[in-house]
């Protein structure tokens, strides 16, 4: 396979370039300030405790996760688990009775859903295309770009003296 033949991954949008360069912005920021507060300590003679906030105060849970989840770049992943907990109100009550998500592959943006029979997992392969508008309007444009349905799983499979030959079981009825 060629290089042009490849697929190429989706350039960044606005947002996303955006985003990065805030980063960016806010680390080369954070680095200047730390080189001058290490200046200033050094002329002093040393670390001191002092009335005014440094890097050593503790911080509220909220802001401390906060910080990290900008600094480990899990802005997208943290976000699909919100819309994990939302569910049912995305994609309405009765839809989220009986298709759960399962898992999001970040590599991918695949969302994989799992319905409890074959007529839900076709319905929502039918909405299939809404959702996903709908999520990357929740999400930040390009979070999600699949959804993958899943029927139900069968039932473990039992072999013993009365299975019929060539049988798979409960699970010959689920596509």
């Amino acid at each position: 396979m060629s290089e042009s033949d490849k697929p190429k991954a989706p350039e960044p949008s606005g947002v996303d370039l955006a985003r990065v360069a805030l980063r960016a912005a806010k680390e080369a920021a954070r680095a200047r300030g730390d080189a001058a507060q290490q200046k200033k300590q050094a002329r002093r003679g040393g670390l001191r405790s002092g009335a005014r906030a440094d890097g050593r105060d503790p911080l509220a849970l909220g802001s401390a996760i906060n910080r990290l989840i900008s600094e480990r770049g899990w802005e997208t992943p943290a976000a699909v688990g919100g819309v994990m907990g939302r569910w049912p109100q995305i994609v309405g009550e009765d839809v989220a009775k009986h298709c759960v998500p399962e898992r999001y592959d970040e590599d991918e943006r695949v969302l994989i859903v799992r319905c409890d029979s074959t007529a839900w997992a076709t319905n929502l392969r039918l909405l299939a295309p809404t959702l996903v508008a709908r999520l990357n309007q929740d999400l930040g444009q390009g979070a999600v770009r699949l959804l993958k349905v899943m029927g139900p799983g069968g039932t473990p499979r039992r072999y013993g003296p009365l299975r019929a030959p060539g049988s798979t079981g409960p699970g010959d009825t689920y596509g």
